[in-house]
């Protein structure tokens, strides 16, 4: 084994070598990616035995080639302080209705977490209070809530957004983009609406269709929770927040003398009005165990030789799940290959693309974040660091689960339609004869889960590249084949043991994918416009607040 790495490492060795063309080597991405998913670095989980092997790895990428460092104090990586929460097993949960209790199990009735560093969490006979939605959208003439008073109570909360349910007709259709989800239909939105509303907890209801996956995926941390180090978590962060299954739910608004249908079908409606649930109380008790970790991202530039100050931004994650114990073949690492070893090398890959051409006159930054599969923890923290620079950001591109099924004649661009960037890109992708297809299942919201969300909530006109969007129509077996990769790369090894590098796979399609973003942010990084959001946007408004920055 050691004669294989050793070797690996010297054949890597060329990966730090200049080209003499401004191009993006579908070979580089391969051997970056088998590095990155390689035994040593022990699946790269968050603090784990591979951390600081992956960290190194990124940093003397960026230095071979001549990149400036762009972290702290003048250092290639920003430290993100973070905490692990875990709700102990053995908490206690009632619901009561009229004086008749019920108990409730964890895991198998509701799965909560609390974000705050205390020990042990207690709420006694809590009023609910039934709030839609809960979306507050002004631009869409919206309003779960209607001035509602929320302190001491806790909130309970439909998934995905007033449209994802509504029939063809009914008065709501095309407030929020029919099927489409937006930002609202987020159940992190529906916490952060929570807290500004003085919200006690928030619990919302758990529906396949609505939140685009299983039960199984809402109780699969096992009561772990990540968050970034916060000034004052009381004031950012419930009590108490997380699910409850809909037979609970259903049962509970029956209980309280509703149809749990018919206020979903009131919920619909801008006429809608929150619904104290009469005499039925939460309560719970329960331990909360919290640790404090420091991990990194890293950060790389060219300067801007005549406007440095405004920056296009190049990212991808570099954590993945790390060890667990054996699954049924025996593997006890996941090491993150697709996701997303093969996008880090994708950003060292444009970094090497711009270093072989003139010196941009925008400042390109290029990240690999820390902290993605626990909540976009990386981005997050950087983009509260850096609130203000972000109103100078012209672009990011994110690159995060590129296909490894080879080329094809198109880029399936996970949510489509939000800003004027996607029809730069289609430009782009035909001067190369290929075409953009629009995000072809909206619904399950990828574009609010990659790490390219913490700066599009804040203004950013952003692009997320994912593999898995939809499948791509590969030169080498059309749509099906490309649907075909994604079914058995979601369905299989997604976040699993089996995400692995592999010779059979064919990395021409990301480099092709990679090559578009690469001619993108060189166009913007030569001229002197500011793409924007389109007019149905809700980060519109978000980056009209910031417009005399860019004057």
């Amino acid at each position: 084994m050691t004669r294989l790495f050793t070797g690996l490492a010297l054949a890597l060795a060329f990966l730090a070598q200049p080209v003499p063309a401004q191009t993006i080597s579908a070979q580089r991405l391969s051997d970056i990616t088998r590095e990155l998913a390689s035994e040593p670095y022990a699946g790269r989980g968050l603090g784990g035995p591979g951390e600081a092997k992956t960290v190194d790895f990124i940093v003397r990428q960026f230095q071979a080639l001549g990149l400036s460092p762009a972290g702290d104090n003048g250092g290639w990586t920003a430290e993100t302080p973070l905490w692990r929460y875990q709700t102990e097993p053995g908490g206690t949960y009632t619901l009561t209705v009229g004086g008749t209790s019920a108990t409730l199990h964890e895991q198998t009735d509701l799965r909560v977490e609390t974000q705050r560093p205390i020990p042990r969490v207690v709420i006694r006979e809590a009023p609910l209070v039934f709030v839609g939605y809960g979306v507050t959208a002004p631009e869409r003439g919206w309003d779960d809530f209607k001035g509602v008073d929320l302190k001491g109570k806790i909130a309970i909360v439909l998934i995905n957004d007033p449209d994802f349910e509504a029939a063809p007709g009914e008065a709501v259709a095309g407030k929020f983009g029919g099927k489409a989800a937006t930002f609202y239909a987020r159940w992190v939105y529906k916490y952060e609406e929570a807290v500004r509303r003085g919200a006690l907890g928030v619990l919302i209801v758990h529906e396949t269709a609505g939140a685009a996956y299983g039960w199984n995926t809402v109780v699969a941390p096992n009561g772990e929770s990540y968050d970034v180090v916060r000034p004052d978590p009381a004031k950012d962060k419930l009590l108490l927040q997380g699910w409850i299954q809909r037979p609970l739910a259903v049962q509970l608004f029956k209980d309280a003398g509703l149809d749990f249908e018919a206020e979903k079908a009131r919920a619909r409606t801008s006429a809608f009005r929150p619904v104290v649930l009469k005499r039925a109380t939460f309560s719970a008790d329960y331990r909360n165990s919290f640790t404090r970790l420091k991990s990194q991202n890293v950060l790389a530039a060219i300067p801007g030789a005549k406007r440095p100050d405004e920056t296009i931004l190049y990212a991808a994650h570099w954590d993945a799940y790390g060890i667990d114990p054996a699954d049924p073949t025996g593997k006890t690492i996941r090491p993150g290959a697709v996701d997303d070893a093969v996008g880090v090398a994708a950003v060292i890959e444009t970094a090497r693309a711009f270093k072989a051409g003139p010196p941009p006159e925008r400042t390109i930054l290029f990240a690999a974040w820390t902290g993605e599969e626990r909540g976009l923890l990386g981005s997050e923290y950087y983009a509260q660091r850096h609130e203000a620079a972000l109103s100078k950001m012209v672009a990011n591109y994110t690159f995060d689960v590129l296909q490894t099924a080879g080329p094809a004649r198109d880029v399936v661009l996970v949510g489509s339609g939000q800003n004027e960037l996607e029809t730069h890109l289609a430009q782009i992708a035909g001067r190369h004869g290929r075409t953009i297809t629009p995000d072809p299942r909206p619904e399950r919201a990828l574009f609010y889960r990659a790490d390219h969300f913490s700066l599009a909530k804040r203004g950013v006109p952003t692009v997320l590249f994912m593999g898995m969007g939809g499948g791509a129509d590969l030169i080498n077996g059309g749509r099906a084949a490309g649907d075909r990769w994604v079914e058995d790369y979601t369905a299989r090894c997604y976040h699993q043991t089996c995400d692995v590098w592999a010779a059979d796979q064919n990395y021409q399609g990301a480099a092709d994918d990679v090559t578009l973003a690469f001619e993108a942010g060189r166009d913007l990084a030569n001229a002197t416009r500011w793409p924007d959001w389109n007019a149905t946007s809700e980060f519109k408004p978000v980056r009209a607040a910031t417009a005399a920055a860019r004057r």
